[in-house]
């Protein structure tokens, strides 16, 4: 987004240069900030203490993050770069995956409500902006003004339409519990992390110094969600949960 930040608004208005700056400071910021508490989170004892206060500022930063870089990109879509359409569909996704991760760990165990069925309907509309809107943008001019791969909006929707089964599935069992309530919460947490790894250790390289530039030190920070993501689903179906029931993350 840098590039075309600085060529919408630079001989802007000075209100709306310091807002969109200040926009962009919140949004990097919180996205750092994230990060670090995903690793403290998937790192901490599961149901500990420690791993509720880096859960609870994993979901306050990355909400930040999301929502401004929506409003950013709404901002720039008003100013006729229409590829940026994507990056307010990412924000949206990964409220929607953070919001219900982090839902699933607070709400009490095997009940269901209102904030499930508006998940799911969040989750099929989702999927329709994803295969219907993003996608043919992709494959437009904008797309390749943009950059962004047509398989991106394919990868969106197939997670989205997951995540939709499962809060039917929630729905219609009235609640879950055990390693399912678990894992429901841990493979949205970590989705939503790996967003926030992958678009800033892969997707800002051109803003880092030189010699890290295609560093597989990048490639192994930005995807290193997905394998510890791996790693405790693995773990939460062969191991016996202890403490998550009583003390959600």
């Amino acid at each position: 987004m840098t590039s075309t930040f600085n060529h919408l608004f630079h001989g802007s208005r000075p209100w709306l240069v310091g807002a969109a700056t200040l926009g962009v400071i919140f949004h990097v910021s919180a996205g750092l900030v994230g990060i670090l508490a995903g690793a403290g989170a998937i790192s901490a004892p599961k149901g500990e203490r420690l791993h509720r206060f880096f859960g609870n500022v994993f979901f306050g930063a990355m909400l930040t993050m999301a929502g401004v870089a929506s409003v950013l990109a709404l901002v720039l879509v008003a100013r006729g770069v229409t590829a940026q359409w994507s990056n307010v569909f990412a924000g949206v996704f990964t409220f929607y995956l953070v919001g219900t991760g982090w839902w699933t760990a607070k709400r009490g165990v095997a009940t269901t409500g209102r904030f499930e069925i508006a998940a799911f309907v969040a989750a099929l509309a989702i999927v329709g902006v994803a295969l219907f809107g993003i996608l043919p943008m992709t494959l437009g001019p904008a797309g390749r003004e943009s950059g962004v791969p047509a398989a991106a909006p394919l990868i969106f929707a197939a997670v989205a339409m997951l995540g939709a089964v499962t809060d039917l599935k929630v729905i219609l069992r009235h609640g879950i519990s055990g390693s399912q309530r678990i894992a429901r919460h841990l493979w949205r947490m970590c989705v939503g992390w790996f967003i926030a790894t992958g678009s800033f250790f892969l997707g800002q390289q051109k803003d880092m110094p030189a010699f890290l530039h295609g560093s597989p030190i990048l490639l192994v920070l930005g995807m290193a969600p997905l394998p510890l993501l791996l790693f405790w689903m693995i773990r939460v179906r062969i191991a016996r949960p202890p403490k998550v029931e009583t003390a959600p993350a």
